[in-house]
């Protein structure tokens, strides 16, 4: 009886994330039918070193504001769908998770941040279900 329950809720999980996987943002549902469609990407932004937060130059600095200044564009133009750093204790980290329809385009689009153009970050992509998009569900 538990193999059944635990299998029904990996079924209902899995229709779950590919319900909102193909779930287009309000300004996307008006793509054309023909329009490839738009995948989830994960970026994680690696910086030079674990103490970055710390001790950023002001080279640094100035390549971190310009990032934020990208990053929050791309947000507004609902490329991105939700970022920021994490705070692990091993080592700060930011992470994104942004709309394109491939990964050389995910890659283009991170990859033209300036703190990566500046060669102060380093990416990694990855594609991404994402099962509870921000703000669908919230209450207030």
């Amino acid at each position: 009886m538990k193999a059944k329950a635990i299998a029904a809720i990996l079924i209902l999980a899995a229709c779950f994330s590919c319900a909102a996987q193909n779930a287009a943002p309000a300004d996307h549902q008006a793509q054309s039918s023909s329009a490839p469609q738009k995948k989830s990407w994960f970026v994680r932004l690696i910086p030079p070193r674990t103490t970055f937060p710390q001790d950023m130059t002001e080279p640094e600095k100035k390549l971190m504001e310009d990032h934020y200044t990208y990053w929050k564009a791309r947000y507004e133009e609902g490329v991105c769908v939700f970022g920021g750093p994490v705070m692990d204790p091993k080592g700060v980290y930011g992470v994104l998770a942004i709309r394109a329809t491939t990964e050389e385009e995910a890659r283009a689009i991170a990859s033209a941040d300036p703190s990566v153009k500046g060669g102060l970050m380093h990416i990694e992509v990855a594609e991404m279900s994402i099962a509870f998009p921000p703000g669908v569900g919230q209450h207030t």
